[in-house]
């Protein structure tokens, strides 16, 4: 049985908001058409309590993009996004959510981010998406959404370590920084993952 994992249609991540991935929205029609070709469908939301760690604006005299190290795990410090009960948090209407099963919210433990759909950054805590799907008999999973050096990349790879049969699909996801996508997806390739 294979699934697809939607990962972070939101406000913040598209044009206008507060995180935005360039031309974010653009793949979202992509995305509804996708789910009619999937046994099941699941996806991801980014739903942050106020004052997260990794917002910038957590840290005194630090600026948006820096890394620091928190918890001893490297950390980009983003503007503050998603967060929860607000707007840029919401799921955005043009996405179609009828056949999305479940959504699991991640980055909800202010002390570590999380851009796994799986696991928090340093795998302490379980989002149980892994579980779920196991439990609905899902051996392969087809990963899209924003962004796709972060959270889509991480969710792939993730699935790849928990024995799921990996993809990232590309024409339904788009990056931050394009160089960076292009480095982390030889990785994933060449663990075992698949480039749709």
């Amino acid at each position: 049985m294979n699934a697809l994992v939607i990962i972070d249609i939101q406000y913040d991540f598209l044009p206008g908001g507060a995180l935005a991935v360039n031309h974010g929205d653009e793949i979202v029609p992509t995305i509804n058409e996708l789910q009619a070709t999937y046994d099941l469908v699941v996806a991801t939301q980014d739903w942050h309590p106020k004052g997260h760690k990794s917002f910038y604006t957590s840290h005194p005299n630090k600026k948006a993009f820096e890394v620091i190290s928190l918890n001893g795990l490297d950390q980009v410090l983003w503007p503050e996004h998603c967060i929860q009960g607000t707007k840029g948090a919401e799921l955005v209407p043009e996405l179609l959510t009828n056949s999305i099963e479940a959504i699991f919210r991640k980055g909800m433990d202010k002390e570590i981010d999380s851009y796994s759909g799986f696991f928090d950054n340093g795998r302490k805590k379980s989002t149980g998406m892994a579980d779920y799907l196991k439990g609905r008999g899902v051996t392969e999973v087809a990963v899209c959404g924003v962004a796709a050096d972060y959270c889509v990349y991480y969710t792939a790879n993730d699935a790849l370590d928990l024995g799921f049969k990996a993809s990232i699909i590309e024409k339904a996801s788009k990056p931050i920084d394009l160089e960076r996508y292009e480095r982390i997806k030889l990785d994933f390739q060449l663990k075992g993952g698949i480039i749709i």
